[in-house]
């Protein structure tokens, strides 16, 4: 199935803005369709209650359910998802002529501040529905914020160490112009949009609020001591 396939991948963190970015490429109708494929859970719960649960059903997947008929395929993932697949599969062999979008956001605290409130309310998207309400809690944003700096350093480090040179995005300049980043991912595929994206299918919406610019201010407040640098 090979022979004229290429895609993709998005590696990234989690509340990096990915869903957005993913369903505004989906849009085109020539960018393939990406998601996060390795994670059978969300897929279920998301997509299809038969998602295959190894990773063999899952590449699969991702060659056909996250391909566009030219044949170009997307995914996305997480450093640590990658440690779900590494003992059964190389996914650099078995995606074929795979490329590489690193997707970061510059709010590093916002990002852990958007990542506590999600395990507090349970709420992962804009569409989902909120299971409680959210209290601060700086070990918690803490936590997240160690993850975060862990995972992207795990991206980091295997760019430097493979040489690749991946596609950079941030999720502030897809905020303000969704349509460069599009753009930016066409171009490193080689391919024309041949029409206007479908913005039906763009339901992801920004979650950030008054409460999450507070939580950063009183999290720097308790945890901003400059005289202690941090190990992760």
């Amino acid at each position: 199935m090979s022979g004229g396939v290429r895609g993709y991948s998005i590696c990234t963190s989690p509340r990096s803005g990915s869903n957005y970015l993913c369903q505004h490429l989906s849009s085109t109708g020539m960018l393939g369709h990406p998601l996060e494929y390795f994670n059978w859970r969300g897929r279920r719960i998301f997509d299809d209650p038969n998602f295959p649960e190894d990773v063999a059903g899952q590449v699969e997947k991702i060659l056909t359910m996250g391909a566009t008929a030219n044949r170009i395929y997307g995914l996305k993932i997480f450093a640590h998802q990658h440690d779900w697949i590494s003992s059964e599969t190389g996914w650099f062999d078995a995606l074929p002529n795979l490329r590489f979008i690193f997707l970061s956001r510059r709010d590093i605290l916002g990002q852990a501040i958007s990542w506590a409130r999600a395990l507090q309310t349970g709420q992962y998207r804009s569409t989902q529905p909120v299971s409680q309400e959210t209290v601060f809690d700086a070990e918690l944003i803490q936590r997240q914020l160690d993850a975060l700096v862990r995972e992207r350093a795990r991206w980091e480090m295997f760019f430097a160490r493979t040489g690749i040179d991946p596609l950079r995005i941030e999720y502030e300049s897809i905020v303000a112009d969704p349509m460069d980043a599009i753009r930016q991912v066409a171009d490193m595929m080689g391919v024309t949009l041949q029409r206007s994206p479908d913005s039906t299918g763009i339901v992801i919406q920004q979650q950030r609020d008054s409460i999450s610019f507070e939580w950063a201010d009183r999290f720097r407040r308790e945890r901003g001591n400059p005289n202690t640098l941090d190990f992760v």
